[in-house]
């Protein structure tokens, strides 16, 4: 009996202690996982915080992930080692923490639970997110907005872009 890969993109990031090594140990414990395979991992993008600015930049990159989980089930594995990474948890909405995954891509899927939305609902309208999913899926077309993430980062304004900054990667 074949069982569906389905090809996920995830937003990864970090704003506290060594971050480069907060995003390196989640790619190492996703890929550790028996039913997930980190098959890429962009380069890692040093970004300034949104929504509450008064804290530490970020370093962000974006995995792509073959997995036969559903998206529910990814989202429990996802919060758990965020959890186990992070045992304090980010203190509020948008504040700093060690480690943040969110999907962003799975398959061409369209979902909007109370718990999970995907595509991510905001992804669209940040750089922190796209430029690093360009590096390794430029052509993934978003469901709803039936544009590719190249062309979506393309909309965004210049500025924007330029407050995100490559930095070298060691996975």
């Amino acid at each position: 009996m074949k069982i569906d890969q389905h090809i996920v993109y995830l937003s990864i990031g970090s704003n506290i202690g060594d971050k480069k090594k907060n995003l390196n140990d989640a790619v190492k414990t996703l890929n550790s996982h028996n039913k997930i395979d980190v098959v890429d991992v962009s380069s890692f993008y040093k970004t300034e915080p949104q929504n509450f600015i008064d804290q530490d930049w970020f370093v962000n990159a974006a995995l792509k992930i073959k997995t036969i989980l559903n998206p529910e089930n990814l989202m429990a594995v996802i919060k758990m080692l965020e959890k186990n990474l992070d045992r304090d948890g980010k203190p509020f909405r948008f504040g700093p923490r060690i480690i943040d995954i969110d999907i962003v891509y799975y398959d061409n899927l369209v979902l909007k639970t109370n718990d999970l939305e995907i595509p991510h609902p905001r992804m669209h309208e940040r750089c922190f997110v796209l430029i690093p999913i360009c590096d390794i899926g430029a052509q993934t077309i978003h469901p709803v907005l039936n544009l590719r993430s190249d062309d979506l980062l393309k909309k965004l304004e210049k500025q924007e872009t330029q407050k995100v900054i490559l930095l070298e990667q060691e996975v």
